[in-house]
């Protein structure tokens, strides 16, 4: 069924270009229910809306913390609830969960670039 779209919204490539994501992620995105589609016009084509944007963006953010997809979408719905003040204590629990995840991710990752960072310093010094 084809949903009419009256607010501001966007196709997939510029949804894609605002976000630096490509056309394929963000369908894979829509086809696992990650990111689906706000609607589609009545040729079929996916369109996006601001909230879509945002959603994305926190997808994007999660990525390299090393989340799963299913991770991914329990995160989005926890925090959904959260912003809507709908999440009980077992949701607590796991958003502090994957808090603590995403802050050892994080370290780890720093780790990382502070590594990077000593061994450019060393060639620099040598060349």
């Amino acid at each position: 069924m084809t949903e009419r779209i009256s607010s501001r919204t966007m196709h997939i490539g510029e949804l894609a270009e605002r976000t630096g994501l490509s056309l394929r992620t963000i369908r894979h995105y829509d086809e696992v229910g990650l990111l689906p589609a706000t609607g589609r016009t009545e040729g079929g084509f996916r369109v996006y809306a601001e909230n879509d944007v945002e959603r994305l963006t926190l997808i994007k953010q999660m990525k390299p913390l090393g989340f799963s997809l299913e991770e991914m979408a329990e995160i989005l719905e926890l925090l959904s609830a959260l912003e809507s003040g709908g999440v009980d204590g077992a949701g607590q629990e796991k958003l502090a969960e994957f808090m603590g995840r995403a802050k050892d991710q994080r370290a780890k990752i720093a780790r990382n670039l502070s590594q990077a960072d000593e061994f450019i310093e060393r060639m620099a010094k040598n060349s």
